[in-house]
């Protein structure tokens, strides 16, 4: 049973100490941070905007669905509180569309370019080399005269020129 215990408590170790866990978090308090500040901006700035059409607040925008709406009597829809929220949200989601997301998707798109073209840069580098090496072995072929040839895989081994010794100078010592 303390087996069990040891190894519940172990995963959950493990869970905790992800770093995916540990940014939830982060964003979760910043969000909660961020959301004050919306919230402020909305119900200091856009309810008054909006009130100047009718009422002072947002929340002021009622209507009465069934009689009279008194303190004992009538049935209130507070449709101002939520047209209130609808904005919060869209305004929310529009400062973290602007400030954050586009942004880090123009910073992104910017390093996948110039990966792409360091990469670019790496295949024409290893091309050039390998065309390098080919023009070396040439040469190398080329100088050793028009009858002896690369010396690979002809004969069998220890009787004669291989790849490692010039030809005529008798097996390698």
């Amino acid at each position: 049973m303390s087996e069990d215990k040891t190894s519940v408590l172990a995963g959950f170790k493990a869970f905790l100490m992800r770093g995916n866990v540990i940014d939830l978090a982060v964003a979760v308090v910043i969000g909660a941070a961020f959301t004050t500040i919306v919230n402020s901006v909305v119900k200091g700035v856009i309810n008054p905007l909006v009130g100047a059409f009718g009422t002072k607040d947002l929340e002021g925008y009622t209507s009465c669905l069934k009689g009279p709406c008194t303190a004992d009597s009538g049935i209130q829809i507070l449709w101002g509180g939520v047209l209130s929220a609808i904005l919060n949200f869209v305004i929310t989601a529009a400062v973290v569309y602007f400030l954050m997301v586009l942004p880090m998707a123009r910073i992104l798109a910017k390093r996948a370019r110039h990966d792409a073209a360091k990469e670019g840069v790496r295949e024409t580098m290893e091309v050039s080399e390998l065309e390098v090496l080919k023009e070396i072995r040439d040469a190398l072929i080329s100088q050793r005269g028009p009858g002896g040839g690369s010396g690979i895989g002809t004969g069998s081994p220890g009787d004669g020129p291989g790849p490692f010794t010039s030809p005529g100078s008798g097996p390698a010592l």
